[in-house]
This record gives structure tokens, C-alpha cells and sequence, in this order.
């Protein structure tokens, strides 16, 4: 049983996942060649290998659990939290623990082993973030759960081990320290001046336009000001909205429409990264809707955190967003370019 313990001294809560130390290395022992093919679990056909699905967008009439999805949910077979469980706290002197209670599921957006999200239609990115809202909605009934995390990893530096295209969430039992305090700092600034902090950032962005790399009439992506990676990018809903949750499906299309063609072009610039993406989201049961704005980070993988960064909590970034989001725009419109799909195969892992 996977456990949570937290730190006595900067209370921040770290999941011991017992279970994950039995987890082959990245997934590599199931990703053989058979009979010339890779043999990958999360491709269709396969879908024994992987734990029932939970949910999936697919052809009418298609039975659970067997081809014709076009996105499919499933528990994760190697989780690092579990269902079951309490979340009782256990204190022992000054350690705290409880259950390694939670939800860990994947999202395959795709049976095509060889596309990712930044190539693959918007309306088909549609159905993947239709498929993050409904897993988020459902797992919000469940009162153990306080935070969902919502994220993907693309790429072996990023975290990856599988190169089928997918993401993953996880409910947690407790709000993350690093959760806690951007909600404390929104609170602060809306405490002084009455106003949402990221709703005048996204407006001083759009008034100065040198950061921005693209939009649409519901969403904006942007160099943030203060980016800790180079090309890092948030995208953000031009409309004041504290949850993921409460997207609308009209706002579900306009999101696709700017995370695949921002994504398309990290692709392109900078010949498909690995990369993070994480949903910010207001945790449940908070009622703070007045001052949290919730939004997508993503961030290529482009140079390391080393001994300075973890030291003292600063980072350095070498490119100037300005001249990120430059890059970015200046970008060749998908159907010139062709070399992104064909680099997708061996170098993409998740």
C-alpha cells in the first residue's frame, strides 16, 4: 500500500509509492519487438494489457474494452496512489502519515502510436480534453479527493516511458504545498487591489502583445514575463474561470485549437521537444473562485535544474520570452511542414 508522509519541516506532503518499486524500468520490458512491430500496451487491439477502462470516446455501438476508441481512459498499471484506503492522519512524534489514497489514470489520447497532440486534428484534441473534463467532473465526487493534477509528459527527458501518446491525472487526498501557496499569493493580491492577478496579467499581456504567441476569441498562449525554462508557455481562458471542470464544450474546441497549434509549434521550432504540460486548477471544495484563474503550463525540456536551481529556488533561463514568443509565431503553417510526424517514432516516450 503506497503511503504519504509529510516533512516536518517544510510540511510538504511526498507520496512513498511501494508499489512502483515493483514497476518494470520505464516499460521497456513490454516495448519488444514482435515480429518486426513494436509491442506497445496502449495500442488498439491491445487493450487486454491494460487494466478495464474507465472511460472512452469511441464508434457507436463499440462494446468496452475492445477496438474502434479514439480515446480511452484506464487505471494505471502501476499506480502511485490507490482507491482504497483512509485518509486518516497517523501522527508519530513528529512525522505525519496516511494512506497512499488516490486516483491514477491514463488517458490515451490516440491508437496512433506514431502522432502526438501537437499533430493530431483539433477535433480530435477536442475529444482528448473532453475526456480531462469528464474524468475531472467524476473524480470530484469522491470527498477523499482535494486536488486533481492533470498533466502530461512527452518525451523520455520529460519523464516518459511509453511513446504511445497519452497524459495522466492524479486525485490526491491533500492540497499540494505548491498548490497552497499560488493560491495564498492570489488571495494576497486580491486582498490589496480586488482583482484577480492573473486576469491583469493576461490583460497587460494582451495590451502588450510581444509575449503573446497565439489566440483565439476564448484563449491565449503567452511567454509568461518571469519564465523559468525557455519557451515556457501558460495558456489561459480570456474569461474568468476558477476550474478546469467548469469548461464549457463550445470552450472545449477554442482549447484545442490553441494547445494543438501551440504545441505544433514548440514542435516545430524546436524540433519536437520532450516536454511538461500541467493544468492549473482551483482544488476542490476551495471557494476561492473569485481570485484563482486556472490555466495550462507547459514546459520544454530544454535545459536541466541543477544544483544552483534546487539550492535556492531560482532558475535561469538563457532565451528572452520576448524572443520566444517570436519564435513561436513566426512558425510555418502545418501543412508546409512535414518533418514533425516522421520524428516521432523512437524519440517521443510517455
Amino acid at each position: 500500500m503506497p503511503q504519504l508522509r509529510k516533512d516536518p519541516i517544510t510540511q510538504r506532503w511526498v507520496i512513498i509509492a511501494t508499489e512502483r518499486a515493483a514497476r518494470p524500468t520505464d516499460f521497456v520490458r513490454i516495448q519488444e519487438e514482435v515480429n518486426g512491430q513494436t509491442f506497445c500496451p496502449f495500442c488498439e487491439g491491445r487493450e487486454d494489457l491494460t487494466p478495464p477502462e474507465i472511460y472512452a470516446i469511441g464508434r457507436p455501438g463499440r462494446s468496452p474494452n475492445s477496438p474502434g476508441w479514439e480515446v480511452r481512459v484506464v487505471p494505471n498499471k502501476y499506480p502511485a496512489l490507490r482507491i482504497e484506503g483512509t485518509t486518516e492522519i497517523v501522527h508519530d512524534g513528529l512525522f505525519a502519515y496516511m494512506d497512499g489514497v488516490g486516483a491514477h489514470e491514463v488517458i490515451i489520447e490516440t491508437p496512433d502510436h506514431f502522432s502526438h497532440l501537437g499533430v493530431l486534428p483539433p477535433e480530435h484534441v477536442a475529444k482528448v480534453i473532453q475526456a480531462y473534463r469528464e474524468r475531472y467532473l467524476d473524480l470530484d465526487r469522491d470527498e477523499r479527493f482535494q486536488y486533481l493534477l492533470l498533466f502530461r509528459n512527452h518525451g523520455r527527458t520529460a519523464g516518459a516511458s511509453l511513446s504511445h501518446p497519452h497524459s495522466q491525472l492524479i486525485a490526491l487526498p491533500i492540497v499540494p504545498k505548491q498548490v497552497r501557496e499560488e493560491l495564498e499569493a492570489a488571495q494576497h493580491h486580491f486582498g490589496r487591489h480586488a482583482r484577480c492577478i492573473y486576469c491583469e496579467i493576461l490583460a497587460q499581456e494582451i495590451e502588450a502583445g510581444n509575449r503573446i504567441v497565439t489566440e483565439n476569441e476564448q484563449f491565449v498562449a503567452f511567454e509568461p514575463f518571469a519564465s523559468r525554462f525557455p519557451f515556457e508557455t501558460w495558456i489561459m481562458p480570456k474569461r474568468h474561470q476558477a476550474t478546469f471542470g467548469s469548461i464549457e464544450d463550445q470552450g472545449i474546441q477554442a482549447l484545442a485549437e490553441i494547445l494543438q497549434g501551440t504545441l505544433y509549434r514548440l514542435a516545430v521550432v524546436l524540433d519536437n521537444p520532450p516536454y511538461n504540460f500541467i493544468i492549473h486548477s482551483l482544488p476542490y471544495n476551495e471557494t476561492a473562485e473569485h481570485f484563482y484563474h486556472w490555466h495550462i503550463e507547459i514546459m520544454p525540456r530544454l535545459t536541466q535544474v541543477a544544483g544552483f536551481e534546487w539550492g535556492t529556488g531560482f532558475y535561469i533561463n538563457p532565451v528572452v520570452p520576448e524572443d520566444a514568443s517570436r519564435f513561436l509565431r513566426e512558425a510555418k503553417a502545418p501543412e508546409v511542414v512535414e518533418v514533425v510526424p516522421a520524428r516521432i517514432h523512437g524519440e517521443v516516450g510517455e
